[in-house]
C-alpha cells in the first residue's frame, strides 16, 4: 500500500500576509501525514502490485465508485493477471466481464490496449507517459496515474478530486471547473515533493483528501489537515455562485436502454435475434436508436443472417473463464 512516513514539518507557520499566496502556502507534509493515518486499504495500492493491476483499476475507477470497482477488479485480476492474458481472449469476454460498471467501451479499449502492449511492449505496461498515452483509451490522467502509482514517476496526477482540492485550497473557490485544465496540472506540479517516490504518494494523498474530506457537496473542513492554510476557508468559505450543475439521470435514458440490450447479449455466447432484443425495452424508437449506437461504438456486431453478438464474439466456441 502506498504510505507516507511521518516526519515533523520543517515549514514555518504561514503568516497573515502569506496566507492568501496560494500554492506556496500549502504544506505537502501535512497532507502526507494525514494520508498515512487515513488512507483506505485498497488492493491496487498494496506493495508489489503489478503495473497492469494499477492500470485496470484506474480505467475501472473512471466515473465509477470504488465500492463497485472492488469486486470486478478482483475478478479481472484473477482471470486476466497480465495484458497477454486479456489480449488472448476475445473482446466480447472483456465486455461480458465488465458487468454493471457502466461505460462498457472502457472494456473494449482496455482489451485493445492489452493487444498493443503485447505487440509493441513485449506484453508489459510501458512506464513512460508518452507511451502510455499512445495506448487506446489511456488519456492524460490515466497515463500519469499509472506512471506515478505503478512506476513511482514524478508527474502531476490530477483528477476531479484533486481539481476540487486545488480550487478551494489554492484559489479560494467553492467548486472547480468542469474539466481538468493545464493550470491545474501546473499547480500540482508546484506542490509535488522533489523525490519521485514521495511525489507519487503525495499525488494519491491529494486524491484521497478530495474523495474523503474535501468532497463536492459536504466537505468535512474540521477534519482537513490543511484547513488553516486553505484559501477558501480563509476567505470565509464563500458559497458557489456559478451556474447550477444538473445531476445526470440514468432512468429512461439511452444509456439504460443500451445496458438492457447488452444484458441480453452478455447472457449467452450464441447469436441473438432481434425478437429477443425487442423484449428488453418497450419503446421501439429508443430501442432502435440504442442498438444502432452500440453497433457504431463497436460493442455489438451483426452477423450476415441479421442476428447480433457482442463485439468479437466467436459463436460456437467455448467461452473462457
Amino acid at each position: 500500500m502506498m504510505t507516507a512516513s511521518r516526519a515533523p514539518s520543517t515549514h514555518p507557520a504561514p503568516t497573515t500576509a502569506t496566507r492568501y499566496a496560494g500554492v506556496a502556502t500549502l504544506q505537502p507534509q501535512l497532507i502526507l501525514d494525514w494520508y498515512a493515518a487515513a488512507a483506505r486499504d485498497l488492493p491496487w495500492r498494496h506493495s508489489g502490485v503489478s503495473a497492469w493491476a494499477v492500470m485496470v483499476s484506474e480505467v475501472m475507477l473512471q466515473q465509477t465508485p470504488v465500492a463497485r470497482v472492488l469486486p470486478m477488479w478482483a475478478e479481472w485480476m484473477a482471470r486476466w493477471p497480465n495484458p497477454s492474458a486479456l489480449a488472448d481472449d476475445s473482446p466480447a469476454e472483456a465486455v461480458r466481464a465488465w458487468g454493471k460498471l457502466g461505460y462498457p467501451r472502457r472494456a473494449l479499449r482496455l482489451h485493445a490496449a492489452a493487444q498493443q502492449m503485447v505487440t509493441r511492449f513485449a506484453g508489459n505496461v510501458p512506464s513512460a507517459v508518452g507511451d502510455l498515452e499512445s495506448l487506446p483509451g489511456i488519456g492524460a490522467y490515466t497515463a500519469r496515474a499509472v506512471a506515478a502509482f505503478a512506476f513511482g514517476a514524478r508527474t502531476p496526477v490530477v483528477d476531479t478530486n484533486v481539481v476540487r482540492v486545488l480550487a478551494r485550497a489554492v484559489h479560494g473557490r467553492a467548486q472547480a471547473g468542469a474539466c481538468v485544465a493545464a493550470a491545474d496540472r501546473a499547480n500540482m506540479e508546484q506542490l509535488l515533493p522533489a523525490e519521485p517516490a514521495r511525489a507519487a504518494v503525495f499525488s494519491v494523498a491529494v486524491m484521497e483528501l478530495g474523495a474523503l474530506v474535501c468532497t463536492a457537496t459536504a466537505p468535512d473542513c474540521p477534519a482537513c489537515p490543511i484547513r488553516r492554510d486553505c484559501a477558501w476557508q480563509l476567505a470565509g468559505a464563500p458559497a458557489y455562485a456559478g451556474p447550477r450543475r444538473r445531476a445526470q439521470r440514468f432512468e429512461g435514458t439511452d444509456r439504460q436502454v443500451r445496458g438492457r440490450l447488452l444484458d441480453v447479449l452478455r447472457a449467452t455466447s450464441e447469436p441473438v435475434g432481434i425478437g429477443a432484443l425487442d423484449l428488453a425495452w418497450a419503446d421501439g424508437t429508443q430501442r432502435h436508436r440504442a442498438l444502432v449506437s452500440l453497433l457504431l461504438d463497436g460493442l455489438v456486431g451483426q452477423l450476415a443472417d441479421g442476428r447480433f453478438v457482442l463485439a468479437g464474439e466467436r459463436p460456437g466456441q467455448e467461452r473462457s473463464g
